[in-house]
């Protein structure tokens, strides 16, 4: 009887200790919400715009109801590329605004995004306003933004890290090999390395043949950039990152023309007001994502900006879901004001029919609009099917795209039933009534039709591809195979027509519709605070939570769960690009 009142009591504690602790949760998102309310800010005279680049950037920012507790609890909070964008523009806009303060933290992000807001940066510059930059340690690419500053500046303690560039791809056919599970794989295309991670322990040649080249390509991009905007020779800069430069002493990165300045962060505020001439008054990015911009009117002619990010119907509530995606273009295809659709893709492609779907969305939007497509980090396999047919196609020189081709993966369980114990009988009326089983190998017949299918599939991606850029098929397999590009390599062979970002992207789409002036407007439309809350609760809550814990370590975990979903015909490209 004792026991059984201690165990009671503990429960029952237990109970008012979730209770208040999910009371105090609820209050503190509720309590957020109330405050949520975005106020006008409007800037002070002598005002800078204090840019903290911190936490993990996301293609859009949301309104995350737990993004609060992701920082207390040592987890990664997440800033949308939109927002920078769109506060960048603003700033330069604003004669309030005198310059930019730039933190330059750890900032989780691939560099195209980072040119992105590079680009941004130097046309805030072309102003005539300042930008200084500051770290503690400076990571390779944001040291690769904060160059372009007028005054970079470094803890005298401080270190950056330049020591060039590294793709590294992870292998688990060891790990499937100790579980009893084998991948059965056909595919099209020599370079399609989507599939190697299950089948290999390393590179293949032409894997590796295809890596070297992009990733050395964006390595130039990097360099060239860095020496315009420092006054460093390209050649001085290789050496420099030979030695590498991250283990050098602060004052050396003085010397070595990398930075201007070693001051403490208190300090950083006294090199801005003698360059300003006054005190600065200080604008964080949550202010700034307020400030209404200065030369804002209503215009009822629009360009219409949808995005479409993530991998292709690999989940049901992360990355592009198909069908969704296609009711958000019919629903701007029908929108009379909109008058051109700039279609923005940061994607790695996935399910070949899902891509489809979209295509077709796509064709009919055209029919009616110019459509333009902006590529961000990557628009590759799925990712190019679904870019193919606009009418320009706009890439970064560092994205990664091209990618056509097509694979089928079936995984063969029965080493992992019989370690477990497991036996499998079977009744049919017909030769292939049980499709292709998981828990025994392919027959060579049933591989034959399964390759029949994925060569069906390559040949009507090829011809999607030459439809939309006016080649011929045999011109496509050229350079299709499967092999990625970046954007710069992409021009010179012709999948894409221009380099630039995405306002590159919407002036085009305004100039294609013959609109002088226009608004922009994005689809699908943000979830408000309330809608994200009630969201987060019934779905997604665990990828969510995970994925603030983890911060970029987070797609390691999500490359092996979608490994389930990889069945079938797949236009995707290697899960892990990693370019570091």
């Amino acid at each position: 009887m004792k026991q059984f009142l201690k165990y009671t009591l503990a429960t029952v504690v237990g109970i008012l200790i979730a209770s208040f602790i999910s009371m105090f949760m609820f209050f503190g998102v509720i309590g957020a919400m109330m405050s949520s309310g975005e106020a006008v800010t409007k800037a002070k005279p002598n005002s800078v715009y204090r840019l903290d680049l911190s936490g993990v950037l996301v293609e859009r920012s949301e309104d995350n109801p737990f993004e609060m507790f992701a920082g207390q609890y040592g987890g990664a909070t997440s800033i949308g590329l939109d927002d920078i964008l769109a506060n960048i523009r603003k700033a330069k806009a604003d004669p309030n605004i005198a310059g930019i303060r730039l933190d330059c933290g750890g900032l989780g992000v691939a560099y195209t995004s980072v040119t992105e807001i590079r680009n941004a940066l130097l046309d805030f510059k072309a102003s005539g306003k300042f930008i200084v930059a500051y770290a503690d340690q400076y990571t390779q690419p944001m040291y690769y933004l904060a160059s372009v500053a007028d005054r970079v500046l470094l803890n005298p303690i401080g270190a950056v890290s330049f020591h060039g560039l590294a793709s590294q791809t992870m292998f688990y056919k060891t790990m499937l090999d100790k579980l009893g599970v084998e991948m059965q794989i056909v595919k099209v295309g020599t370079f399609k390395s989507a599939v190697e991670p299950s089948i290999l322990t390393r590179m293949s040649d032409a894997n590796r043949k295809q890596v070297t080249v992009y990733v050395n390509s964006i390595w130039q991009h990097l360099l060239g950039e860095v020496s315009a905007s420092r006054g460093i020779p390209a050649d001085k800069l290789e050496a420099y990152a030979d030695m590498p430069l991250d283990f050098c002493e602060a004052e050396e990165t003085v010397q070595y023309g990398f930075v201007d300045s070693l001051v403490y962060e208190s300090e950083v505020d006294d090199v801005i007001e003698a360059l300003m001439g006054a005190e600065p008054e200080m604008m964080s990015h949550a202010d700034m994502t307020t400030v209404l911009p200065v030369d804002e009117k209503y215009h009822k002619d629009k360009v219409g900006v949808i995005y479409a990010v993530g991998n292709i119907d690999m989940s049901e509530t992360e990355g592009i879901v198909s069908d969704k995606l296609v009711e958000t273009i019919r629903e701007v295809a029908d929108d009379d004001n909109v008058k051109a659709v700039v279609f923005r893709i940061n994607s790695g492609g996935g399910s070949a029919y899902g891509s489809e779907q979209i295509w077709h969305a796509l064709t009919q939007l055209k029919a009616k609009k110019p459509l333009i497509v902006s590529m961000g980090d990557v628009a590759a396999s799925g990712g190019y099917y679904i870019a193919c047919m606009a009418d320009r196609i706009v890439a970064q020189p560092n994205t990664l795209t091209g990618s056509i081709g097509v694979f089928g993966q079936i995984p063969n369980a029965e080493g992992l039933t019989e370690k477990i114990g497991l036996d499998f009988d079977l009744v049919k009326t017909n030769r292939h009534s049980e499709g292709i089983s998981l828990v025994r190998p392919m027959s060579p017949e049933q591989r034959d039709l399964l390759q029949m299918s994925v060569n069906r599939t390559y040949e009507l991606f090829v011809k999607r591809c030459a439809d939309g850029r006016g080649m011929t098929p045999d011109a496509v397999k050229a350079i299709a195979e499967g092999r990625v590009w970046t954007g710069a390599n992409a021009l010179e062979i012709g999948l894409v027509d221009t380099l630039g970002g995405l306002s590159d992207a919407v002036a085009l789409a305004a100039e294609a519709a013959g609109l002088a002036e226009y608004g922009v407007e994005e689809f699908p439309a943000k979830e408000d605070f309330m809608t994200r809350l009630m969201k987060e609760m019934s779905v997604g809550m665990e990828a969510r939570v995970l994925r603030s814990a983890l911060g970029t370590q987070y797609r390691h975990l999500q490359t092996l769960e979608t490994l389930p979903q990889q069945s079938g015909v797949m236009a995707l490209m290697p899960f892990e690009v990693e370019v570091r």
